[in-house]
């Protein structure tokens, strides 16, 4: 298996399980925090920033002013490249050079958008309808329906504005990526059953 796969998900859609399982399933490396980290070492940014940024757009000048004089290590010549889009472009790099080192799972932060010219990619987009993300994130986070919803909506949106700010298509729309899967129709399993099927279709086809 050759195949390096990217997942976009809605909140509460149970992507980030669904990455994992399919990681296990191939015996490859899995990243979605762990980006983060990685980053952080190769950058020079401490990862308390990128985590402040992780799939957040801020597009406020002054944030973007008063954070500039922490930014020390990555890429301090370009001056005028507010901190935001620095972290956006460490992260780039570091999704860049973690599939340059063989197949694996990276979840979320554009990492299709990143790897659009790599021809060895599958990209995947997991959503689900509002009933099963909701339950989800009650269970998850020990939250009520209602403070369940809030997070659904203000996530989503965060990930939306993010993924559309910085890459030129758009988050969730079916033709932005390979396949897109309601997962509260076929269950973790059955989304992981058919993300791997399709994906062992494809190298049948290479």
């Amino acid at each position: 298996m050759n195949t390096i796969i990217t997942i976009g998900r809605q909140y509460g859609s149970g992507g980030r399980e669904i990455a994992k399982m399919v990681a296990e399933k191939y015996g490859i490396p899995y990243y979605d925090k762990e980006l983060l980290t990685r980053a952080a070492k190769e950058s020079g940014f401490c990862e308390e920033m990128l985590a402040s940024h992780d799939e957040r757009p801020t597009n406020s000048f002054l944030y973007n002013l008063v954070m500039d004089t922490y930014s020390f290590g990555y890429n301090s010549s370009f001056v005028d490249v507010p901190i935001s889009q620095k972290i956006f472009l460490a992260q780039f790099d570091t999704i860049k050079k973690i599939a340059s080192e063989g197949p694996c799972v990276i979840v979320g932060r554009c990492a299709d958008y990143a790897l659009s010219e790599f021809d060895n990619c599958v990209h995947v987009f997991i959503h689900s309808d509002e009933e099963h993300k909701i339950k989800r994130i009650m269970e998850r986070n020990q939250v009520s329906e209602k403070e369940a919803k809030e997070m659904m909506v203000k996530k989503d949106k965060q990930r939306q504005s993010y993924y559309n700010y910085y890459s030129s298509k758009k988050w969730g729309r079916a033709d932005t990526y390979d396949l897109t899967i309601n997962s509260g129709k076929l269950g973790l399993q059955g989304t992981v059953d058919l993300i791997t099927q399709y994906i062992d279709d494809v190298e049948k086809n290479k």
